[in-house]
């Protein structure tokens, strides 16, 4: 600032002493005008004459992979969307290359006749610029998608990385084609919903088989060489029904008697309950069970478990 201010005198000064141009300027004598004027004059003289050297700061942009296309007409089919996808891709794949890079993700963005915006990320299990793979991990999604309204306009987007080199040992192993696998996944969630395709993770909860799926992780954490090992223990194994099975039990007194079912059926000749378990009792998803154990007369070991009123066989021990 205070530069700015002092350059700003100095050609106030110029100016009353008639310098209005830099071929006047460089004619005047360097040493005069730098005692006059001081140093900043005096490199003002330099650049006129050409004599001042400044480095160039190179400033390189951020690479930016996305392509996007407003539709003239709205379409209601998925071949023109697939064709300037495909084009996407291919022009994606080129800029890629170009820098030695490999698309790790893809980012799909549709926009609507009213406004609204899907979006969609397609993590590749692989990174890779392969077209036809990338292609048809699209094409996949896009075979059941459905919407009320007509497509305005399309993006996609990727997310460059750099390719990896990695050396497995003898003995290790890895997905023998990630690609088809993913394939596979989007066929799924597809056919089934995004929501019930993934990796079963159980909730914090001691309600029985209650578990949520997420989405499916490609990436294998590291694995703990020096952790002390669970010492396995010899335990029965319970064969979950899902969903469990209705049926009508028999009660003698307040222990289950007789036991009817789709599954499995029979006298009770023992039992162990009721396993009395609750959660939730703060929320409007408030549950509660009694769980019992039975043994039946042909010797099967049968969990069921009894919730407002309704009985039910959970599964069959081992």
């Amino acid at each position: 600032m205070e530069g700015d201010m002092q350059a700003q005198e100095i050609f106030a000064i110029l100016h009353k002493w008639g310098i209005h141009t830099l071929g006047q300027l460089a004619a005047l004598d360097k040493q005069q005008l730098g005692a006059r004027l001081g140093p900043e004059a005096v490199r003002m003289w330099e650049r006129a004459n050409g004599q001042s050297n400044r480095l160039l700061k190179l400033v390189r942009p951020p690479e930016s992979f996305e392509e996007r296309f407003e539709f003239e007409n709205e379409i209601e089919t998925a071949e023109p969307l697939l064709f300037i996808l495909r084009r996407f891709l291919e022009q994606l794949a080129v800029r890629l290359r170009a820098i030695y890079l490999i698309a790790k993700e893809l980012t799909l963005q549709i926009t609507f006749a009213n406004e609204q915006v899907y979006e969609r990320v397609f993590k590749i299990p692989e990174p890779t610029n392969d077209v036809d793979l990338l292609f048809r991990m699209l094409q996949t999604h896009l075979e059941n998608f459905k919407s009320e309204y007509p497509i305005v306009a399309v993006a996609l987007s990727a997310q460059p990385i750099k390719p990896a080199r990695e050396q497995f040992g003898l003995f290790e192993t890895t997905l023998r084609n990630p690609h088809q696998l993913s394939e596979t996944l989007a066929r799924l969630s597809a056919l089934l919903g995004a929501d019930r395709v993934g990796t079963p993770v159980l909730e914090e909860t001691h309600r029985p088989d209650a578990f949520r799926m997420e989405p499916f992780a490609w990436e294998v954490g590291a694995i703990d060489l020096n952790r002390p090992q669970r010492t396995a223990f010899l335990k029965l194994a319970l064969r979950r029904f899902r969903p469990a099975v209705s049926a009508s039990v028999l009660v003698d007194g307040d222990t289950p008697a007789h036991l009817r079912s789709a599954e499995i059926c029979g006298k009770v000749i023992e039992q162990q309950g009721p396993y009395l378990i609750s959660g939730n009792w703060w929320g409007e998803k408030s549950w509660a069970r009694a769980e019992w154990d039975v043994q039946l007369e042909s010797g099967d070991l049968v969990r069921v478990h009894e919730a407002e009123r309704t009985w039910k066989v959970d599964g069959i021990y081992d």
